[in-house]
């Protein structure tokens, strides 16, 4: 028996147990989340897009060859640069030769021809064309080398701590890495920021120059709530695949790096997005920047300040465990005029059957001025009478 579906089987088995014992033996309470799937990869992650909670991990630090992965990084620089208002998806791109005889991977464009901005995204994102990243970077960048650098910028400003990039379309080279951590972060922030772009990762074909070339994402065919992300390979990373999915309201990204064949890559995607789906549940539990607490507020101008979160707060934890979640919250004492909009206040302390879960700020949600010579001078009487 193949070993991916050796895997998929002993994992149905470990399921069917888990279910058995856990009916006949578990109390009523009992929380009981079997152990991931054994996944025939070098490196792999899975974690909650919202509450950016770890599901399931093996050498997620470890710096491997990303391949085409390296394209979700040239497609976020682009969109930034779209969004900057710096490019347009109409813009002309003139193809280099450099472009035009870059190896692997080809979107078919030619040397001294003019094409849109828009059509080599596709070509890149959809085909995974290295002509078309090579093509977008020379114009973004000047050069790919100059591009490259635009690329680790990025990479620093999101908390890559463990990433490289040498080049656009992921061609090895010796110092070019990434991890699967490193690429959840990238994945995060590019669906988080650019929704209306992300679509394309979902598109199954694109027809370029009378050419039409396949999505190589197999599980957009297999699995209608997968939408993206980006496959590769080279010989040194193997076949990789980061993919994501939503799911009544919940979205899961997973990354695999170093599967044996396409079909491991796509097999074990999918199993650790049906493991974390069919275990877990993500709920969010307050609104960012929203009134959670009016406080009392001490010789300002107002006698009252609004308390809230600076975003939204996401949870995830057991399927059909959300009574087990218990919030508390604190708040320093006495809060005192002037106050800033951000400033720290107080906190949230989730805890989770009985344990600490998580903690966030709580934070002042509107300036409070220090109020007048009388209101002070009474407020400072009466904080010494309280």
């Amino acid at each position: 028996m193949p070993s991916s579906l050796s895997n998929r089987f002993f994992w149905f088995a470990w399921l069917v147990f888990c279910c058995v014992f856990s009916s006949a033996n578990a109390a009523p309470n009992s929380i009981l989340i079997p152990n991931p799937p054994t996944v025939t990869a070098t490196s792999y992650l899975l974690e909650d897009f919202n509450s950016g909670r770890v599901l399931a991990e093996k050498d997620a630090d470890k710096k491997l060859a990303p391949a085409s992965l390296t394209k979700i990084m040239t497609a976020y620089v682009i969109y930034r640069e779209l969004a900057g208002g710096h490019l347009k998806l109409t813009d002309q791109v003139t193809i280099s030769k450099k472009a035009w005889e870059t190896s692997g991977s080809k979107m078919f464009v030619e040397v001294g021809k003019q094409v849109s901005v828009e059509d080599l995204l596709k070509g890149m994102i959809i085909q995974s064309g290295n002509d078309a990243s090579v093509a977008l970077a020379e114009h973004v960048g000047g050069s790919e080398a100059a591009f490259a650098t635009m690329m680790n910028q990025q990479a620093a400003r999101l908390g890559m701590a463990n990433s490289h990039f040498e080049n656009s379309m992921g061609l090895p080279t010796p110092n070019h890495y990434t991890t699967a951590r490193d690429l959840t972060k990238l994945t995060r922030a590019l669906i988080a920021e650019f929704p209306d772009y992300y679509r394309w990762d979902a598109q199954k074909e694109f027809t370029y120059n009378k050419i039409t070339q396949q999505n190589r994402n197999k599980l957009l065919w297999r699995d209608k709530t997968v939408d993206g992300v980006k496959t590769g390979f080279t010989d040194d990373a193997g076949y990789c695949m980061v993919a994501s999915a939503k799911r009544e309201g919940m979205r899961l990204i997973s990354v695999v790096m170093g599967t044996p064949s396409p079909d491991a890559r796509a097999d074990e995607s999918h199993a650790l997005l049906n493991y974390g789906f069919h275990f877990y549940e993500t709920q969010r539990l307050y609104q960012g920047n929203s009134n959670l607490k009016e406080v009392r507020v001490w010789q300002g101008t107002s006698k009252t300040l609004q308390l809230g979160l600076a975003a939204d707060l996401y949870v995830t934890i057991p399927r059909n465990h959300y009574n087990e979640l218990k919030a508390v919250m604190k708040f320093n004492q006495p809060i005192i005029a002037p106050i800033t909009q951000g400033k720290i206040y107080g906190s949230v302390s989730v805890s989770f059957a009985g344990q600490p879960f998580l903690e966030r700020p709580l934070v002042a949600l509107k300036n409070v001025e220090s109020g007048n010579f009388i209101q002070r001078s009474y407020d400072k009487l009466m904080l010494m009478m309280e």
